[in-house]
């Protein structure tokens, strides 16, 4: 087996490793969780509270 050999391996385990992340991420069974992670960035959070995860700095004139 020579390099040419390997690379050509390495390409087609590349692409069904492609083809099978595609045929998992499109099938029926994740459609509910993606489109629950889709919709997160528009839910509001119930704790959200301004300004609680900026560190605190040193203050103006000390």
């Amino acid at each position: 087996m020579d390099i040419n050999d390997m690379r050509s391996l390495i390409t087609v385990l590349a692409f069904l490793s492609f083809i099978g992340i595609v045929l998992w991420a499109w099938s029926g069974k994740r459609k509910a969780a993606f489109d629950a992670a889709a919709r997160l960035p528009l839910e509001e959070e119930e704790t959200h509270q301004p300004g609680a995860l900026k560190a605190p700095g040193p203050k103006r004139g000390e």
